[in-house]
């Protein structure tokens, strides 16, 4: 089998100069913001809660309860359910879908307090590769149990979704390799519902048990 190459990731902020103060400015800035400025808002939770989930998962569901008080349309966009997405911008589609339905029922539009405005975000981020390499299943465990959450989530997240692989990173090398069962398993995980940490172990569990099952 091909060895696994662990790669990890780190992430500059960039303030792109947009603003929005109510749900209508909300809603062209998500129209118009690049696909990048999407992915930011959406998972920059993911690696900034390691050992818990958040109440509130993207920063558009925030600021709309939050700075805005509107609390059902906040846990509307909540709700999404990124797992389904696997492009950025059918992701943001969605969210102009569900802005655009409340402002056609909404005849007052309610503006945030100066100063709580939303600031549009994007980020560049770089790959860099770490010294972690797994030539087989048990090395892939050991080199699972000592990354950053930064390597885990760029492989399980990021490569899917803002790379648009076909999956994730750890299943797509398992297919290759001829564990299809495990890189199936893998692959019907929602990592949307775990902490890093969380996913981290699961995903360790799930090959320990393949391994002790297959006696490999």
């Amino acid at each position: 089998m091909q060895p696994f190459h662990f790669h990890t990731r780190i992430t500059q902020v960039e303030l792109l100069g947009k603003y929005a103060k109510n749900v209508k400015e909300l809603l062209e800035g998500i129209k118009e913001v690049p696909s990048v400025s999407i992915y930011h808002h959406t998972h920059r939770y993911l690696e900034q809660h390691r050992y818990f989930s958040p109440e509130h998962p993207n920063d558009f569901s925030y600021w709309i309860s939050t700075s805005l008080g509107l609390k059902k349309l906040g846990e509307r966009i909540a709700s999404i359910d990124l797992f389904q997405f696997h492009d950025i911008e059918k992701l943001r589609e969605k969210f102009i879908q569900i802005l655009k339905n409340y402002l056609k029922i909404t005849p007052v539009i309610r503006n945030c307090i100066p100063g709580e405005e939303f600031r549009f975000l994007s980020s560049k981020i770089f790959i860099l590769p770490t010294h972690f390499v797994a030539n087989n299943l048990r090395d892939f465990v050991n080199c699972l149990e000592k990354v950053t959450i930064h390597s885990l989530y760029f492989h399980m997240f990021e490569a899917r979704l803002r790379l648009k692989k076909p999956d994730n990173d750890f299943s797509c090398w398992l297919r290759d390799a001829g564990f299809t069962g495990l890189a199936d398993r893998i692959s019907r995980l929602d990592p949307y519902t775990y902490t890093l940490e969380g996913l981290r172990k699961r995903i360790i569990n799930l090959v320990k048990d393949y391994i002790t099952r297959d006696n490999l």
